[in-house]
C-alpha cells in the first residue's frame, strides 16, 4: 500500500473512530504551552474559547547492511531494511472557567521502527513506538486540565497552538496541569531539538537520553505539574506515575511506592537581541528496577535483570540550552548524567549523554520556511551497566548477547522543505558508530523521509 493511500485510509478510519478512541498515547514532545488567564483573555480580540487541530506524520526510514559477527535478542538487523510509521492526531481544546482549559488528543497510529525499535540506544525514529502495531490502532494520548493563576497587571500575548488556546496571559503566573499527558510536554523543551515530527528525529535529540523520563511504552503517563513564571525565570515541578514493568503499558498503581519526580529551573535571556534559554533539571524515579550489581552477583547466565527487581531509586542531572546566534540561526546542547546502578525503566538505555547541534532557516537561499540542521550525539553507560550487557543482559532497546564496549556516537542531519505553510517534507540522514555500545557491530547508515502536515 503506498503512502498517500495509507494516509487516506487512516484519515477515513479516524472519522469513524474519533468519537470512541481508547487505550494509551503517543509521544509528541513539545506541544504543551503555558496556559491562559481566561478572564484577561476574554477582554482581548481574537480569543479562542475552543479549538480543533489535526496533524499527520509519515516516516519512511531504513538502513543499509551492517557488520554483524553475532546477533542478540535486541540487536539491529544486519540485513538492509525499510520501515514506515504513521500517526494521525485530532486535538480538541475548550476554555472552561477563569484561567482553565481542557485538552484532549485522540490519535491513530500504525507501523514499526527498524528491528521493532531495537538495536540503538539513540534510536533514529522518534515516531517509532516501542510497542508498534500492524493495523491502525486508536487511543487517547492526552486528556488533561490546565489551570493558571495570574499575578500583577503585566500581560503578554499567548498564541494558538495544538494544545494551547489563543488569548492573553499574565507574565507572572502559577500554572497547574493535571491528567494524562507527556512529561516531555512540559520539561526539557528545546527550541531546535524537541519534536521528532518537525525537527531532529533521533530519540537522543528529542529528549535528554540520560533522563529516564516517566512514560508508558507509547510515551505518556498520568500525573501533575506545577509551573511558576517570573519574567525570565521559570520553575517547574512534576509528579508522575511510572510503568509497573520496564517499558510497560500499564502504570504501577502504588503511587507512594512507585513514582517519578522532576524539578527544572529555566532562565530565558537575550544576547545581542537574540533569544536563548538555559534549563537545569534534576530527577528521581522510584520503581521495581533491577540492580546491575545484584544481577551479576547471581552466577546464572545470561544475566537476567528481573531476578533482582525491587523498589529502588534512580536519579540524575540534566543541562539543556539553546541560543539564537543570528537571525534564523541557532545552536543547542544537552548534557545528562544518571547514577547508572539500576536498569532503565521508561525511556532508553543511556546513563550519560551529550549532544550539540546547529539549525538554520533557509533565508539565505530564499527559502525562509525551510530548515537545515545538523547535530552530534555521544551516549554512554556506566561500567557496571556495560558488564551486565557483556554477560548477555538486555535493556529496553539494546542487548546483543555479547559486547565489546564503545560509546554510541551518532550524527544526524536533515533538510525540512516547506511545500506549503501547513505541509512539510523532510529528508534525514543519520550515521551511527558502535550501535548499542558495541564496537563489533556497525557502523550504520540510516536514511529517512518524513511527510508532515498540520492545521
Amino acid at each position: 500500500m503506498n503512502l498517500p493511500t495509507r494516509t487516506f485510509l487512516l484519515l477515513a478510519s479516524w472519522v469513524l473512530l474519533a468519537c470512541c478512541p481508547n487505550g494509551h498515547g503517543h509521544q509528541a514532545p513539545g506541544l504543551l504551552a503555558p496556559t491562559l488567564d481566561a478572564e484577561a483573555a476574554a477582554a482581548s480580540d481574537g480569543v479562542e474559547n475552543w479549538s480543533v487541530h489535526m496533524q499527520n506524520t509519515n516516516v519512511l526510514q531504513g538502513h543499509t547492511k551492517i557488520r554483524s559477527p553475532y546477533y542478540g535478542m535486541n540487536s539491529l538487523s544486519q540485513a538492509p531494511q525499510m520501515r514506515q510509521t504513521v500517526s494521525l492526531d485530532l486535538l480538541l481544546g475548550l476554555r472552561l472557567w477563569s484561567g482553565a482549559e481542557a485538552h484532549l488528543d485522540g490519535m491513530m497510529w500504525e507501523g514499526y521502527g527498524m528491528s521493532n525499535a531495537l538495536g540503538m540506544a539513540g534510536f533514529p525514529n522518534g515516531e517509532a513506538f516501542r510497542k508498534g502495531v500492524g493495523p491502525p490502532n486508536e487511543n487517547f494520548s492526552r486528556a488533561f486540565i490546565r489551570q493558571s493563576f495570574g499575578f500583577g497587571t503585566e500581560m503578554e500575548d499567548a498564541p494558538s497552538s495544538s494544545l494551547f488556546l489563543k488569548g492573553r496571559q499574565h507574565v507572572k503566573r502559577l500554572t497547574f496541569t493535571l491528567g494524562r499527558f507527556g512529561a516531555k510536554d512540559i520539561f526539557d523543551a528545546n527550541a531546535y531539538a524537541n519534536d521528532a515530527r518537525t525537527q531532529f528525529m533521533n530519540w537522543s535529540l528529542m529528549a535528554n537520553g540520560a533522563w529516564d523520563y516517566p512514560a508508558d511504552s507509547l510515551g505518556f503517563t498520568t500525573g501533575g505539574a506545577m509551573e511558576l513564571y517570573l519574567h525570565e525565570w521559570v520553575m517547574r515541578y512534576g509528579f508522575f506515575q511510572v510503568p509497573n514493568v520496564s517499558n510497560g503499558i500499564a502504570l504501577d498503581p502504588h503511587i507512594w511506592k512507585a513514582w517519578a519526580q522532576v524539578v527544572e529551573l529555566e532562565h530565558k535571556h537575550q544576547i545581542g537581541g537574540h533569544p536563548g534559554a538555559v534549563r537545569f533539571l534534576v530527577y528521581a524515579n522510584r520503581a521495581q528496577m533491577g540492580s546491575f550489581q545484584q544481577t551479576l552477583n547471581n552466577p546464572i547466565r545470561p544475566a537476567d535483570i528481573t531476578d533482582s527487581r525491587a523498589y529502588r531509586i534512580k536519579y540524575g542531572l540534566c543541562l539543556n540550552a539553546d541560543q539564537e546566534i543570528a537571525n534564523g540561526i541557532g545552536v543547542f546542547t544537552r548534557l545528562g548524567w544518571s547514577d547508572g546502578k539500576s536498569e532503565p525503566w521508561s525511556f532508553t538505555d543511556v546513563d550519560s549523554s551529550a549532544s550539540f547541534g546547529i539549525s538554520t532557516k533557509g533565508t539565505a537561499w530564499d527559502r525562509p520556511n525551510d530548515t537545515l540542521a545538523i547535530a552530534g550525539i555521544y551516549n554512554s553507560i556506566s561500567k557496571i551497566h556495560a558488564t551486565f550487557l557483556q554477560q548477555g543482559g538486555t535493556g529496553i532497546l539494546v542487548g546483543d548477547s555479547r559486547l565489546s564496549y564503545g560509546a554510541e556516537k551518532i550524527i544526524e542531519t536533515y533538510y525540512d522543505f516547506a511545500v506549503r505553510g501547513w505541509l512539510h517534507v523532510a529528508f534525514d540522514y543519520q550515521f551511527a558508530m558502535n550501535p548499542a555500545y558495541n564496537r563489533d557491530r556497525g557502523p550504520v547508515n540510516v536514511f529517512g523521509v518524513r511527510l508532515h502536515w498540520e492545521f
